[in-house]
């Protein structure tokens, strides 16, 4: 998709991001974009490509599991510039260890997975 140069409009944003309207929305209402979005003449939402960028880590910080709040605190820190890095560092790196011990959850869930399938595969051929 090509951007032209004041933005796209919501239903384009939610296209580009993988995210529905109702989110982007939400993310705004909920202080989770870094900066406000721009408006154009006609009052409808119009979306940079530094704001689809910032929507597309928020998803993932979402699909990961972080919570609002964090991902709250985290934006303010960046809002706030560079004296923040070490803290926004120390948010991700907590939060990585916590998408890590999911990633080990859901490896040996699917291992038991494999498991039973492999019992019913020499079930069904010795059948």
């Amino acid at each position: 998709m090509t951007l032209i140069h004041d933005g796209v409009s919501i239903a384009e944003a939610a296209e580009a991001t993988g995210v529905s309207t109702h989110t982007l929305r939400y993310y705004e209402r909920a202080g989770l974009m870094l900066v406000p979005i721009d408006r154009a003449s006609s009052s409808h939402r119009r979306y940079t490509d530094a704001d689809l960028s910032w929507v597309r880590f928020v998803a993932r910080l979402r699909t990961t599991d972080m919570p609002i709040a964090r991902i709250r605190r985290y934006t303010e820190l960046a809002r706030q510039g560079e004296s923040t890095i070490a803290e926004r560092r120390e948010l991700l790196v907590q939060h990585r260890e916590q998408v890590r011990a999911q990633l080990e959850t859901v490896a040996a869930s699917l291992r038991a997975i494999d498991h039973k399938i492999d019992i019913y595969d020499k079930e069904i051929t010795h059948s």
